[in-house]
């Protein structure tokens, strides 16, 4: 029987893990990294920016899904790049796939941004 950390113990080392998975994250991915500092513009501005707080909330959630998305795309491109680095037809398409994802959520961020600044 495996000993796992229950109750507290557990979401220690779940932060823990999330933490080392932000920071992988922000070393090796440079988009990651631009979306980061994007958050760090961007999540300060939406106070301003919006006039309400359903606005406000609306303006950060968009640019916090915008990294989730880009979180779970780099996990698919490394578990893809994990299983093997020759061409695969299915590999190439995983990852296109979520690239797409990324892309949608930029136009989601854009439309969510000017849809409020121009309300």
């Amino acid at each position: 029987m495996k000993n796992e950390a229950t109750g507290f113990a557990r979401l220690i080392a779940a932060f823990g893990f999330s933490r080392k998975g932000l920071k992988l994250a922000y070393v090796s991915e440079a988009a990651f990294r631009q979306e980061v500092w994007l958050a760090v513009v961007m999540l300060p501005a939406a106070w301003f920016v919006g006039d309400t707080s359903l606005e406000r909330a609306l303006l950060a959630a968009s640019i916090l899904l915008l990294m989730v998305v880009e979180l779970l795309n780099t996990a698919i491109e490394k578990v893809v790049d994990r299983i093997g680095a020759e061409f695969h037809e299915l590999s190439g398409a995983a990852k296109d796939i979520g690239s797409a994802a990324v892309l949608l959520t930029i136009v989601l961020v854009t439309i969510v941004w000017l849809g409020v600044i121009l309300g």
